[in-house]
């Protein structure tokens, strides 16, 4: 549920964009033509692109190029909110900020991975910029054209000068050039993604669902959910011989969000619970 949603346009665009969410609330977010920088202020935020999953907490921020994505809000633990600021960048408006002088960071860069995000740990440059935008929305009489192309680009400026500048100039270097990644690539990228389901990586596929699930089927032969539910019970099991976390966090590691979830799952594989066959085999290497 959206309890608030407030934009600052420029040339009839969404520049900023600040909203108040009731999770959990899960959507597509495609950006073809576009890029965005996202600041949470509450709860939590997971950026799922087509290969990459990255959480992102209170304070913290994503720098996200064009791409594929999906957006999922989680609460906040004591208002049960989620809030954010979100810095839209188009072509067109950054031409018309720059003018005929391009900046560095437009210009061709030597990319060493095909990185389309990358996360900000929590800054006090970053946290005084988001306080200026919010004071802002708060103001918006006292917004006008001049102050929001300052504000673009000081946005910029403050990401150069962060520890992860490399990344960030390798993704501003590419900004609206969007990766190509193939089914394969996507699939393998999130098989063990806690959270992202078929319809998530439907949409990072491009794909409709029922098309998702013949393409599938036609490379893996078998279906989405037998597949990756395999694949992640048999990594689990393996972790369960090798590993000193404890069930719970091999479960989350693996892609299951739910232990009874995963308990159950388990069980029906492998014909016994998670324990007694993390047990069983501690024994069997002893008496080896």
């Amino acid at each position: 549920m959206i309890l608030s949603h407030k934009t600052l346009d420029l040339y009839n665009k969404r520049l900023f964009e600040k909203a108040v969410i009731k999770p959990p609330f899960n959507k597509p977010n495609p950006m073809p033509n576009e890029a965005c920088f996202l600041y949470v202020i509450e709860g939590e935020y997971d950026a799922v692109s087509e290969t990459k999953k990255l959480r992102i907490k209170v304070g913290e921020s994503v720098l996200m190029k064009c791409g594929n994505f999906v957006s999922k809000m989680l609460p906040d633990k004591k208002e049960g909110t989620y809030e954010a600021i979100a810095v839209h960048f188009y072509p067109d408006i950054l031409k018309k900020a720059y003018g005929t002088t391009l900046p560095s960071f437009l210009k061709k860069y030597t990319v060493t991975e095909r990185s389309n995000m990358v996360r900000l740990e929590a800054l006090v440059l970053i946290k005084k910029y988001i306080d200026s935008i919010l004071f802002y929305f708060e103001n918006p009489s006292m917004v006008n054209e001049d102050i929001l192309v300052l504000k673009l680009k000081e946005i910029i400026l403050l990401l150069l000068q962060t520890d992860n500048s490399k990344k960030i100039r390798e993704i501003l270097s590419n900004l609206f050039i969007e990766n190509s990644f193939s089914f394969n690539e996507i699939i393998e990228a999130h098989i063990f993604s806690s959270g992202v389901n078929i319809s998530d990586l439907a949409m990072l596929t491009n794909t409709s669902l029922s098309s998702f699930k013949r393409k599938f089927k036609k490379i893996y032969n078998d279906s989405p959910n037998n597949y990756i539910r395999n694949k992640r019970l048999n990594r689990a099991a393996d972790l369960l011989l090798i590993s000193e976390l404890s069930i719970s966090n091999i479960a989350y590691d693996c892609g299951f969000n739910d232990i009874a979830h995963f308990s159950k799952s388990f069980k029906q594989k492998f014909s016994i619970s998670p324990s007694i066959y993390k047990l069983n085999q501690k024994h069997k290497m002893l008496n080896e």
